[in-house]
């Protein structure tokens, strides 16, 4: 063991977890080696170190309960707001396609012009419009007329 040094040895495992026979042999090349004395000593004073500061006792202050709370708290609202973003962006798409939907059937229904009126009487016939809707007709109309306005005259059905 004289001709290698120790500090593969120290790296690899603390003082406490060598046995006799490997502290024997530190000891022994730290006494001949001044590199390996000084990787021992400080082997042995960063274990001296590690037991005392595992000793101490760590209290936290009594408003740490609160702050983590609160923390906790801004972090869910956060996530919260960037989950109603998402799910706008996602169904932004569908909902603006349906508002330019129900704008343009708005626009076809109360703007576009509707068709001309129809006289209600033609040579004695109403539209079947007219006869279904009942627009403006004050008139009582005959069976007749009511029929020959819903399927069209003889004349009409012969042509």
């Amino acid at each position: 063991m004289r001709d290698e040094h120790i500090k593969k040895l120290l790296d690899g495992a603390p003082l406490s977890s060598l046995g006799r026979a490997e502290l024997a042999a530190v000891r022994a090349h730290a006494e001949v080696c001044e590199d390996c004395r000084r990787a021992v000593a400080a082997a042995q004073l960063s274990a001296l170190m590690l037991k005392t500061r595992a000793q101490e006792s760590f209290e936290p202050s009594p408003f740490f309960q609160t702050r983590v709370l609160a923390a906790l708290r801004e972090r869910r609202a956060a996530e919260e707001g960037w989950t109603l973003a998402r799910l706008w962006k996602s169904a932004g798409l569908l909902v603006s396609s349906l508002a330019a939907t129900t704008a343009a059937l708005a626009v076809f229904t109360f703007v576009a012009p509707s068709e001309p009126a129809v006289a209600q009487e033609v040579a004695g016939t109403y539209s079947a419009e007219s006869v279904i809707l009942d627009d403006g007709a004050d008139e009582q109309m005959t069976y007749d007329q009511v029929m020959t306005s819903l399927y069209g005259s003889e004349d009409e059905a012969a042509r």
